[in-house]
């Protein structure tokens, strides 16, 4: 005799009672994109419905996500200048540093502030590092990036996220932060990160498209189903607090494999490119676009995901604000 396993999916109250993957607020953390500048509100035009902020418009968006319950942000500074040695990344007086400045004192902790640890919005080259005759250099890098990451925390950073891929970073911005004091300043590693042609909406938002080659050489091969163990296992051995995946929904299939294999905290990232082709399809009424939402963010969760950074935060929390009601 055959199962009736319908039987178990007759009935919306059993449906319900039967869910064992959620979404709350709490899995959420939204990117958002600060500008040097005054007066600045730009929709960025290839992700539809986001904008750069200058610092004194920002307020606009912070106290949105403050009303609907957003805790979390991962900042990210679109400087002025840039120079071969992404100066303004770790300037006092850089974007990012001034921004968590400000909402420290305008917010104090009413949100987790998460920055985004990388050179390339900041060079002239679009490069995540130090060249050296057009090949990014690893070790030079490594002094960069610490001080990047220090100057952050310095700034009033709660988390620092490393996303430049070079190979021991998580160390030398644990040992940075160690010997400065910030024992318990978590790192948020950036441990899988494909060289994905879904990053194109947000190297517009950023402006750091490389301006030759590309990244290959540190960003990892999508054709190689085995690298990203070596990564994980290197990341957790350096000191890193969160493992990270990027992207996301391409790749559910290497945040359940590490789900497997470690305890720390997984994050996925739903990057540019997928909250650009959704909001795209919704916008010529192709899709449903909170259910397509939604049903992503729980294959999220299903895959493993234990914080999901996504663009689309801030329609979520609306959704869920009118569900609980």
């Amino acid at each position: 005799m055959f199962k009736r396993t319908r039987r178990l999916r007759n009935n919306t109250t059993v449906r319900k009672m039967l869910q064992n993957v959620h979404l709350s607020l709490d899995d959420l953390i939204y990117p958002i994109f600060v500008k040097e500048g005054s007066n600045i509100k730009e929709e960025i035009s290839s992700m539809p419905g986001q904008y750069r902020y200058s610092l004194d418009r920002l307020p606009e968006l912070l106290d949105r996500c403050c009303e609907l319950g957003i805790q979390a942000l991962l900042l990210f500074g679109i400087p002025k200048h840039k120079d071969e040695v992404a100066s303004e990344a770790y300037h006092s007086h850089g974007i990012v540093q001034k921004t968590l400045r400000f909402i420290k004192k305008n917010y104090g902790n009413q949100f987790l502030l998460i920055t985004d640890v990388c050179m390339c919005e900041y060079t002239s080259h679009g490069h995540c590092g130090i060249l050296q005759e057009q090949e990014v250099d690893n070790d030079t890098t490594l002094q960069f990036l610490s001080k990047i990451a220090l100057s952050h925390v310095q700034a009033g950073a709660d988390i620092v996220a490393p996303s430049d891929m070079m190979d021991g970073r998580v160390q030398a911005i644990r040992t940075a932060l160690d010997e400065n004091g910030f024992l318990y300043t978590p790192i948020m590693a950036y441990s899988v990160k494909y060289a994905s042609s879904f990053y194109g909406p947000f190297r517009d938002a950023a402006d750091s498209a490389p301006s030759f080659g590309d990244r290959k050489s540190y960003q990892m091969d999508f054709q190689n189903d085995k690298e990203f163990y070596r990564e994980v296992l290197s990341d957790v051995e350096e000191g890193a607090d969160f493992i990270m995946v990027k992207p996301g929904m391409p790749y559910l299939d290497i945040l359940h494999a590490i789900k497997e294999h470690i305890s720390l905290p997984l994050v996925s990232y739903q990057v540019s490119g997928e909250y650009s082709m959704i909001k795209a399809a919704a916008l010529q009424s192709w899709i449903d676009e909170k259910k397509i939402v939604l049903e992503s963010m729980i294959a999220l969760k299903r895959a493993g995901a234990d914080l999901i950074i996504t663009y689309y935060a801030l329609e979520i929390a609306q959704w869920l604000k009118e569900k609980s009601r």
